[in-house]
């Protein structure tokens, strides 16, 4: 990576977790038609016990943050890849118990697990690194490697396996990765100034933390997380429904499968090319914020990011080669997007804070992000496909805009030294 010892012991602490928190998130829907074949429980009861498990992963980034903030990040990640393991153990062993509610009690403390990591994995980069950009990247590239092997694995041992043994052994790497952790050597404040304590604060109270998020949201920060959230409403709406989306379109009947494999659906593989060639995304725009002011890059992706989604429904008439290049185009610049805010995060804030603005971020992100799904569904339920993918649009416009006069303020007289020290 060309990088010095410090961040490589950072990047490669922090690779093991993003890709393993989307390792295990992307294998739950994989075990759902498990369940429902193994409890006498209906498809709304599990929907509702797999959402329990969701909800805390967005809506615990920012006690997450704050714990970080407190503890420091490796303690934190640690915490939530040994979480997670422990928690795919007790999926396991809800089969001796044969109870749903054995499986609820093993999601939820996934989702309480995971939500830690991403601010608490943020915060340690944006302390710790001094080639933030490319572990940016780097890191990103891992998630997506976690988003695409996941569901493969689940799905393919569970062709040899009952979905018990398949559950324990998708917690071994988290188990690997948490050891792997304990023996990591690193500064992770190495990338501040000397009078910058952004170290563990084990003094923070209630009262502090108000003042911190008063502060945050009094400086630019504010406009970072609105950003935060639109693109989060775009990422949300696009993952959610695009599957659903391509295995409705005419041109997918036109795709003969061969003797022997039709259970293959040609959309899921086009979705996880798609997936694919987002780590090229996460690399070259991670790459890209060592030379692009973070704002500049934002206002230009959501830009992109509007605009494909104004030609999918158009380009779909033309046949599967331009579908296939709008969903890889697609795919790389929805996860090109990412290492922008989360730089842009890294610049409007103070060192000291860093997992709580995190927290707020992912807060963003995945919590008020997540508003697209129950949007998207009424959207597609009641209007016709373009009316969903206009809705997107409108979503990465805000978002442009929003970063234009983030950047218009900027080189107004607005600094970053400014806003963190508001």
């Amino acid at each position: 990576m060309g990088l010095n010892t410090n961040d490589r012991s950072i990047a490669g602490f922090t690779m093991a977790g993003h890709s393993l928190v989307h390792w295990f998130e992307t294998s739950i829907p994989i075990f759902l038609v498990v369940w429902l074949a193994e409890f006498d429980v209906s498809v709304a009861l599990l929907g509702i016990i797999v959402a329990l498990g969701y909800a805390p992963f967005g809506l615990g980034a920012l006690p997450g943050g704050i714990l970080a903030d407190r503890y420091g990040p490796k303690r934190l990640i640690l915490l939530c890849l040994s979480g997670m393991s422990a928690s795919f153990v007790i999926l396991a062993f809800a089969s001796i118990a044969d109870s749903i509610y054995a499986i609820a009690v093993g999601l939820v403390l996934w989702g309480v697990a995971a939500s830690i990591y991403h601010p608490a994995g943020l915060a340690l980069i944006s302390t710790g690194v001094d080639e933030r950009g490319t572990v940016f990247a780097w890191h990103g590239i891992a998630g997506n490697v976690g988003i695409a092997l996941g569901p493969f694995v689940a799905a393919t041992l569970l062709i040899f396996l009952e979905w018990q043994y398949v559950a324990a052994i998708l917690a071994v790497p988290g188990v690997l990765a948490a050891l792997y952790g304990l023996q990591a050597d690193f500064d992770p404040t190495a990338a501040v100034d000397d009078d910058v304590d952004a170290g563990p604060n084990d003094e923070l109270t209630l009262a502090d933390l108000v003042s911190n998020s008063r502060t945050l949201f009094a400086s630019a920060f504010a406009v970072v997380f609105v950003i935060v959230t639109f693109e989060g409403l775009f990422y949300r709406g696009v993952l959610t429904y695009l599957p659903e989306i391509l295995h409705g379109l005419p041109v997918m009947g036109d795709i003969a499968i061969g003797a022997g494999l039709e259970g293959i659906e040609p959309a899921d593989y086009i979705y996880v090319g798609l997936l694919v060639v987002g780590m090229a995304g996460q690399y070259a725009g991670g790459k890209l914020t060592n030379r692009v002011a973070a704002e500049r890059g934002l206002m230009a992706m959501f830009v992109i990011l509007a605009a494909l989604a104004l030609v999918f429904v158009p380009i779909t008439s033309l046949g599967l080669l331009p579908l296939l290049a709008l969903c890889g185009v697609i795919g790389f610049f929805l996860f090109a997007i990412q290492p922008f805010y989360q730089e842009a995060v890294a610049v409007h804030t103070p060192a000291d804070t860093r997992g709580l603005s995190y927290g707020y971020t992912y807060l963003g992100e995945f919590g008020f992000g997540s508003a697209s799904i129950a949007l998207g569904g009424f959207v597609l339920g009641s209007f016709q496909l373009m009316a969903f993918f206009a809705m997107l649009s409108v979503f990465a416009l805000i978002g442009a805009a929003l970063s234009f006069g983030l950047y218009v303020r900027i080189n107004g007289g607005y600094t970053a030294a400014d806003d963190v020290s508001a």
